[in-house]
C-alpha cells in the first residue's frame, strides 16, 4: 500500500483486495457499561479470518453510528493487532467511513488509515436525502471528492433502507467506477441482480482495468452482493463475491458456497452442488436477517459465548423471538452446515 499510517502498522505487508466474501463484523459491547468488548471483538476477527474471510469494521453490522470517531480506530487497531498475532498479517481491513457531511466522511477515512485500515466502505448520505435522491450530480460529487481525498481505497456502499432510500442506479455507479480510480468496488444492500449484472457487464470486462486503472493497482473495482442469497447467481454474472452479516455466523459455509459458485462457472458439473448449498444459505439468510444485529448477537452468544446486546437504543432481541430465531428450521440448518464445514461435527449422510 502507498500510504504510510502514522502509527507505523501500516503497510510494509501487501494486502491486495481480492474477490470473496468480507463479514461486517459486530462492535461488541461490555454488558453493564457499553465500553467496547475488545477480546471479544480480536477472538471474532480471528475466527472469521480462519474460515477465509475477511473483515469489514464499523459498518451496519458493526453500529458504526454509535461509535465515535475515536472508537472506530480503536477496533481497527485491535483488529489488525489481533491479524497479526494469529498469522493473518495479509488479510486487509476494511473499515466504514460513512458520515452525514463530506468533510467529516473524508476525515473519518484519514483517521482509518492512520489506525491501519486498507480500504474503506463509504455509504451514501442520507438524512438529507429530499435533495440528493434527485441530484445524481450532487451524488457524484461526494463519491468523487471523497475518494480523491481518501489516502485509503474506496468501497461505494448502496444501502436505500440506510440512506434515507437513495439507490444509486447503475448508469451513475458504472460512471463513478469510470472516473474516480480511487473507487474499488461496490457493495450492493439494495439486493437488486440486474443492477449488479449491468455494472459487472462494464466493471468486469478485462479492458476496463487498462481504459480506467485504479490509483492503487493492488485494488480493482469489485462488485459485491450486499446479501448472500444470490451469490451464484452474481457469480455467473461476473460478480466478485458478498459482504454478508451471515458471514458472521456461518464464515465456513459461506466461504464454500463462494468456491463453488466460482468453480462451477468452469466446471458445470459442480452447479447442482452449488445451487443446493445456495439454498440452504438463502434461506437462512432470509430468516436471520430479519432478525437484524440483535439477532446475529444473539446467535453468536449462542453458537460461541459471546456477542451480547446493540447499543442503546437498539433494543436486545426478544426471548421469545430469540428462541424461535435459533428453533426455526432455517437457522439449524445453517448451523448443522457450518459445523460439518468447520469440522466441529462430522454428519454421516
Amino acid at each position: 500500500m502507498a500510504f504510510n499510517g502514522s502509527n507505523g502498522i501500516h503497510h510494509d505487508v501487501s494486502r491486495p483486495l481480492k474477490p470473496g466474501i468480507f463479514a461486517p463484523i459486530p462492535s461488541f459491547f461490555l454488558p453493564d457499561t457499553e465500553e467496547l468488548d475488545l477480546p471479544s471483538f480480536e477472538s471474532h476477527v480471528v475466527r472469521i479470518a480462519q474460515a477465509n474471510v475477511c473483515p469489514l469494521l464499523a459498518g451496519s453490522m458493526g453500529e458504526a453510528l454509535h461509535l465515535s470517531h475515536e472508537e472506530r480506530q480503536i477496533l481497527i487497531k485491535a483488529a489488525r493487532r489481533a491479524l497479526d498475532t494469529a498469522g493473518f498479517a495479509h488479510v486487509p481491513i476494511i473499515a466504514g467511513t460513512g458520515a452525514g457531511s463530506t468533510r467529516e466522511t473524508i476525515q473519518l477515512c484519514q483517521e482509518a488509515a492512520e489506525a491501519g485500515a486498507d480500504y474503506t466502505i463509504v455509504i451514501t448520505s442520507g438524512y438529507f436525502a429530499g435533495v440528493l435522491a434527485g441530484h445524481p450530480k450532487a451524488l457524484k460529487a461526494f463519491y468523487a471528492e471523497v475518494s480523491e481525498k481518501s489516502p485509503i481505497p474506496v468501497i461505494i456502499y448502496n444501502y436505500p433502507g440506510a440512506s434515507g432510500g437513495i439507490d444509486l442506479d447503475s448508469e451513475l455507479i458504472t460512471e463513478i467506477a469510470s472516473d474516480c480510480p480511487n473507487t474499488c468496488g461496490v457493495k450492493l444492500t439494495c439486493g437488486n441482480v440486474g443492477k449488479l449484472t449491468r455494472i459487472c457487464a462494464t466493471v468486469s470486462e478485462p479492458s476496463f482495468a487498462s481504459t480506467h486503472p485504479r490509483k492503487n493497482a493492488d485494488a480493482p473495482f469489485l462488485v459485491l452482493g450486499g446479501f448472500i442469497d444470490f451469490l451464484v447467481a452474481s457469480t455467473f454474472a461476473n460478480g466478485h463475491g458478498a459482504i454478508t452479516g451471515l458471514a458472521n455466523v456461518a464464515p465456513h459455509a459461506i466461504a464454500r458456497l463462494f468456491e463453488l459458485s466460482v468453480a462451477a462457472v468452469k466446471e458445470p458439473s459442480l452447479l447442482p452442488e452449488a445451487q443446493h448449498l445456495q439454498g440452504i444459505v438463502a434461506r437462512a439468510d432470509f430468516t436471520i436477517a430479519k432478525a437484524s444485529i440483535s439477532g446475529t448477537k444473539f446467535l453468536l452468544e449462542k453458537l460461541h459465548g459471546y456477542g451480547g446486546v446493540p447499543r442503546k437504543p437498539l433494543p436486545p432481541i426478544d426471548s421469545a423471538a430469540a428462541e424461535a430465531l435459533w428453533e426455526h428450521p432455517d437457522t439449524q440448518g445453517i448451523v448443522k452446515l457450518e459445523r460439518e464445514l468447520s469440522g466441529k461435527v462430522k454428519i454421516v449422510q
